[in-house]
Order: C-alpha cells, then sequence, then structure tokens
C-alpha cells in the first residue's frame, strides 16, 4: 500500500516540444512513496518521453521534475536513488549475464560483499544462476529481459522506473517480475510502470495514470478511473482505457508474449 509520506516523484506542468511538435502537454504528477503507478496510453502519446524527463534523461521545454527530493537535473544526486529499465535494455552482449551484474554493481558503487549477494540472489530468483556465465549474445530475449530487471534494481533504487518489464518473458518469469515489484513496493520502493499489458497493471497498480495525445486524461486507483469511464454495466481497465483514449486499442489483454508486448 502507498506510504503516507511525502511524494517521491513530484512533477509539475511538464512540457516537452521537438521543434512544432508538442510531445508534451502540461502534465503533473504527485506519487507517494511506496506507490506502483502504472503509466498507460497509446503509442505515441508520450509516455516514453515523460519517462526521460521524469529520469532526467532529457530535458523539459518547461516544468519542473524532483525524484526523491531531488530535481532530476542533477544526475550525480539523482542517480543513488533511481533504478531505470528501458525498452531496449542497455547489455553489453559480449559479457556473460554475472560480468554486467558486477560491472553495474561497481558503477553503482555497491560493495564486493553486498553485490555479490544480491547478485547470487537475483541470479537463482530468475533461473539465470545455471547461464550465468554464458554471453549474453547466446541470451534468449526473455534471459536478457531478466538480466536488465536485476540490474536495474541491484543497487537497491528507492524509485524504479520500468518500461515494459515483462516483454518476452514466458508466464512464470513474467509472474516473478510482478511479484518482485510488489516486494519492492512493500520495502518503500516506488514503482512507475508503463506497460501495455493491461493485466500486469491491474495486478499490481495502487494508481493508475492514463496519457493521451501528451496529456494526463485519467488518473487515480484503477477502480475509480474504471468506474469513471464505465458505461451500462461493470467495465474493466481496458474498458476504461478505450473510453477515454478514444478508442486507441493498442494494448495487450494479457499476453506478455504477444505482438503488442514490446510496443513504445
Amino acid at each position: 500500500m502507498p506510504s503516507t509520506n511525502a511524494a517521491a516523484i513530484e512533477a509539475d506542468d511538464l512540457r516537452k516540444r521537438y521543434g512544432s511538435e508538442v510531445a508534451l502537454d502540461g502534465v503533473s504528477l504527485s506519487i507517494p512513496t511506496g506507490t506502483v503507478y502504472g503509466f498507460l496510453g497509446p503509442n505515441g502519446a508520450g509516455k516514453t518521453t515523460t519517462m526521460r524527463l521524469l529520469t532526467g534523461l532529457s530535458r523539459p521545454s518547461s516544468g519542473t521534475v524532483r525524484v526523491c527530493g531531488v530535481d532530476v537535473s542533477d544526475r550525480r544526486a539523482l542517480t543513488p536513488h533511481v533504478g531505470y529499465l528501458p525498452e531496449t535494455p542497455p547489455l553489453y552482449e559480449e559479457f556473460s549475464a554475472r560480468e554486467q551484474l558486477e560491472y553495474v554493481a561497481d558503477l553503482r558503487d555497491v560493495s564486493d560483499e553486498v553485490a555479490a549477494e544480491r547478485i547470487e540472489r537475483y541470479l537463482t530468483q530468475f533461473e539465470l544462476l545455471d547461464d550465468a556465465d554464458r554471453r549474453i549474445d547466446a541470451y534468449s530475449k526473455g534471459m536478457k529481459q531478466k538480466t536488465a530487471f536485476v540490474q536495474s534494481v541491484l543497487h537497491d533504487p528507492d524509485v524504479l522506473f520500468l518500461d515494459e518489464p515483462t516483454s518476452g518473458l514466458d508466464p512464470r518469469a513474467a509472474r516473478r517480475i510482478r511479484e518482485s515489484i510488489l516486494a519492492f513496493a512493500d520495502a518503500g520502493t516506488t514503482v512507475f510502470l508503463s506497460t501495455h499489458i493491461l493485466p500486469v497493471v491491474e495486478a499490481v497498480a495502487d494508481e493508475v495514470g492514463v496519457l493521451y495525445e501528451g496529456r494526463l486524461v485519467a488518473e487515480g486507483p484503477p477502480d475509480a478511473v474504471t468506474s469513471r469511464a464505465a458505461t451500462g454495466e461493470s467495465g474493466s481497465l481496458e474498458d476504461a482505457f478505450l473510453a477515454v483514449t478514444g478508442g486507441e486499442d493498442d494494448v495487450a489483454d494479457g499476453d506478455e508474449t504477444g505482438p503488442n508486448a514490446s510496443e513504445p
């Protein structure tokens, strides 16, 4: 459940333009510590742009962002607080998974002793231990995705940004990711989750935000968003998504390995 502490993610009137194109048009967010925030929207809505602004990888045209009280323009101060899994994970494919994780742990200033314990634990948890010393370029997409997830949480971040974390995973591995998200939130980590897989959001999210044409068009607990958009009898989160995005239907209804699962 969300904490009553101050917001872990605060965005005020975020706007982003690329020339004459408006990618983000006045988005404000206040996400409490320990919340799992499901971020939804059709292709081209501005989700990736938003995540890049929230992680300090891109600068807004106007507006402000603070994560854990840190202005995201201060990358040195921000980095220890944030874990980020982009849709295309940054992996050195000539490394083994163990070498990749040891490298990331060193970059994140995780002590050798702590890193060794966490790497062993996560490799076991995500069923990578038997292949930990094989080169990543020999891995399946799902194995690469699991390795990338582990590297994003290895330093025990306060805020975790996940872009399609179950993309390419089989149902067993996808469940492990969902369970891990809930475990991190229970421990006080704030999780900002962008995905097309609506059952994932329904399973883990405390709050949902729906972005459409660069604007936040719906926000609140999943059942509240569903009730607001539902017509007739009971609605689903998918019904709500379609209602508030003008009928856009590029969302997946549960198949983590389906054709829509890895779209931006």
